[in-house]
């Protein structure tokens, strides 16, 4: 006879804290999906405590792998009585309108209502917040604490009070967590739901993902709190049993309430919200009136071009050889752009930067690929002319690969900020904020921080990180540490107090630990930012909001990134501009981008390595080289400034370079029709564009098809590089190149 087959009792997590919650949570995303997706359970809530910061990355990752994602908050609610013990509620998000107002208010908490590093939202907010639906916050919650103290009847009313704000969208959390008290509470909550006419919910609080994980989530919580895991008198808010539960496990725990756990199911139904990703809303750029934004670009650039051509070929014979060259790519820059659909961008960034250099603003000339673009040269973007260095636009804007452009723009760092104030003037100030950065607890300083939990010595935890070699291009984890570096091995096999050391710290390695402001991304949204995400700023630092998405996730969300760099160089540029024309006469309108290139006493200072805060060439390493190098043409600054990499410094390459240049070593082309390409370079390849210009010259690429050749170089990845190369050899065959 069949056994029969038992159907698990559904069941869907509603209360997640991740990494994300900062103080309290563990939970790595990516590892949630697949836990959730493993046990069959068909959505999961991330609920992070007062925020959204992991919203996007777990939306992707859920919908990725077929998991309903349910966006919330657990969020703090002021209690006026005692403005020390806030109330907690939690927020489930229905639809799209549901997560524009759970941004509203996220924002509106941080930014006017927050109590010791607590962002509270007020009761009378929540007041007509459609989209939403509310769950009680269990034993945290104002009806939790209502019934905690035996008072009843005002636990009724307030339940009444919320099921009236919430009509039809407002539960009775039950929670049995491994907490003493949670029955005693869990048989008054059920009492009351009945009483109320309310429906019951069953949510586990997760803070870690497996059991075994209590202690890593315990000293995380200490060093949030600056505690030591040992200390008697630390008040334990967590339980052992807070991983994530099984449904069985769930089912078994609340087998005296069925409806507690269908009720999870109903809500999980009931929330269905949908992002649109990756569609990037530029703000509305003003143009003349019945002029549009493709034919303002094309005026603009064409009368910025006439200036620029009258600076470079003072020479009117000269000029006129050139202009059709010139025009040329102009038209065909601007073409591309208007095709993208990226001309409010080019407009938007130009008139923030004209108005930085009409209004005293020191702005650097302009580095990174977007030097490669004509039109941005004509608009005032950058200072360099790019046909002058073979710099190609389609590294910048690929026609072959719709991506966002991405200009580096370098303010003086004194007046960057007058900058930002003017596109907050212009677009308004609800529209514009910087951008979070999440810190992570790196290897050293994990192995500092669990020391301290551990009440171990400062000295002893110091000595032991010191063992873990720094490298921040090529950062190294503490596996890393252990498998190829013989001291930190042989120490944590043969000391107990290292090996616990080490064991607690590596659950927390890579974990968030602190929220900062990304150094100089700025957002400007088409209207509130709140559109499309919430705010964040810390204590104290109202005027300074950032977005709670990272760069990733708010591009993806649909905002765009400008780039606001603050360079201390620029700064002192300006000092000495200002004292030049201060204390010489004859030099009252001095102009440093007018100086010319090929000055030898320039040279003789970069030969001497007297490069001491010269922007990029002030490292003991970039000295050595200089000094080996003895450059005496811009082409030659320009290729150290690439050569000083990893790649190039460890493969020879440079000392190739070196000895090519003072006649040491033969140059040599690789073919004759590559020698206009590596003249300037004495056959070395140096640059991207140098790889992009010979895939077209010899594999006859299209210079869009190049840069995805210079891409794909750049990921290393093997299997793209073979499909590159059959393209590249059946493009020389056609051009007539001996395979």
């Amino acid at each position: 006879m069949s056994e029969a087959v038992t159907t698990p009792t559904p069941f869907v997590h509603l209360r997640v804290h991740s990494e994300f919650s900062v103080v309290d949570g563990t939970v790595r995303i990516p590892d949630l999906i697949k836990r959730v997706a493993k046990l069959g359970q068909p959505a999961v809530a991330l609920t992070d405590l007062s925020n959204l910061f992991g919203l996007i990355k777990f939306y992707k990752g859920a919908r990725g792998a077929g998991v309903k994602p349910i966006a919330g908050c657990d969020v703090w609610i002021s209690n006026d009585e005692d403005p020390t013990k806030p109330f907690r509620l939690l927020l489930l998000v229905r639809n799209h309108q549901g997560y524009l107002n759970l941004c509203e208010l996220l924002s509106k908490a941080f930014l006017t209502n927050q109590g010791k590093g607590r962002a509270e939202i007020r009761r009378e907010w929540l007041q007509g917040q459609a989209g939403l639906i509310a769950l009680s916050g269990g034993r945290a919650g104002d009806v939790g604490q209502a019934l905690e103290a035996g008072n009843a009847v005002s636990a009724l009313a307030l339940a009444r009070q919320w099921a009236l704000m919430f009509p039809g969208s407002y539960y009775v959390e039950l929670q049995r967590a491994g907490m003493d008290g949670d029955e005693g509470y869990c048989q008054a909550a059920m009492r009351l739901a009945s009483e109320a006419g309310l429906p019951v919910v069953a949510t586990h609080p997760v803070q870690f993902l497996d059991e075994f994980e209590f202690q890593a989530h315990e000293a995380r919580v200490c060093i949030a709190e600056g505690e030591i895991l040992a200390n008697p008198r630390r008040v334990r808010r967590f339980s052992k049993e807070q991983y994530l539960l099984s449904s069985e496990e769930m089912a078994r725990r609340f087998a005296d309430v069925p409806s507690a756990l269908a009720n999870t199911v109903e809500i999980a139904k009931r929330c269905n919200l949908s992002l649109v990703l990756g569609k990037p809303r530029l703000p509305n750029f003003p143009t003349p009136d019945g002029v549009t934004l493709d034919d303002y670009l094309v005026q603009l650039s064409e009368e910025g071009l006439e200036k620029r051509m009258e600076f470079l070929f003072p020479d009117v014979a000269e000029r006129e050889s050139k202009r059709e060259q010139y025009y040329e790519r102009l038209r065909w820059e601007c073409k591309t752009i208007i095709q993208m659909g990226f001309p409010g961008y080019f407009l938007i960034v130009q008139d923030f930067i004209n108005w930085g250099k009409n209004n005293g603003v020191p702005v650097g000339p302009g580095r990174g690929s977007g030097a490669g673009s004509l039109v941005a040269y004509a608009l005032g973007i950058t200072d360099l002319d790019p046909i002058r260095y073979d710099l190609l636009f389609e590294r910048f804007l690929n026609p072959e690969r719709v991506s966002m452009p991405d200009f580096d723009i370098d303010f003086c760092q004194d007046n960057r900020e007058r900058v930002i104030d003017y596109v907050k003037e212009k677009y308004g100030r609800a529209a514009v904020s910087q951008i979070a950065t999440f810190g992570t607890l790196g290897a050293k300083a994990v192995v500092r921080d669990a020391g301290r939990v551990l009440d171990m010595p400062y000295m002893f935890c110091d000595g032991l990180s010191k063992l873990i070699p720094f490298n921040p291009m090529d950062p190294w984890t503490l596996e890393r540490t252990l498998k190829d570096e013989p001291a930190f091995k042989d120490r944590y096999e043969q000391e107990e107090e290292v090996r616990a050391l080490v064991d607690l710290a590596k659950p927390l390695e890579g974990l968030t630990r602190n929220i900062g402001m990304h150094a100089g991304g700025v957002l400007i949204a088409p209207g509130k930012l709140t559109d499309f995400c919430p705010l964040y700023c810390q204590p104290g630092q109202e005027n300074s909001a950032v977005s709670q998405f990272d760069k990733d996730d708010v591009e993806a969300a649909g905002l765009v990134k400008f780039d606001f760099l603050g360079l201390r160089n620029l700064t002192i540029l300006d000092w000495a501009v200002r004292y030049v024309r201060q204390f010489n006469a004859e030099k009252r309108d001095f102009d440093v981008m007018a100086l010319s290139l090929d000055d030898p006493a320039a040279y003789k200072i970069l030969c001497d390595a007297n490069t001491t805060a010269v922007f990029q060439l002030e490292s003991r390493g970039m000295k050595e080289l200089l000094k080996k190098l003895r450059p005496n043409t811009f082409e030659d600054i320009i290729a150290m400034l690439a050569l000083y990499r990893p790649g190039p410094l460890e493969s020879g390459m440079v000392d190739d370079f070196v000895n090519r240049k003072h006649g040491r070593a033969a140059v040599d082309y690789f073919h004759p029709d590559l020698e206009a390409t590596l003249k300037s370079t004495y056959g070395v390849i140096v640059y991207q564009e140098q790889v992009m210009l010979i895939s077209q010259i010899i594999g006859g690429y299209s210079l869009g098809g190049a840069d995805l050749l210079r891409r794909a170089m750049g990921k290393k990845k093997p299997e793209e590089m073979a499909k590159h190369r059959e393209l590249f050899e059946q493009g020389a065959k056609e051009k007539g190149h001996d395979p």
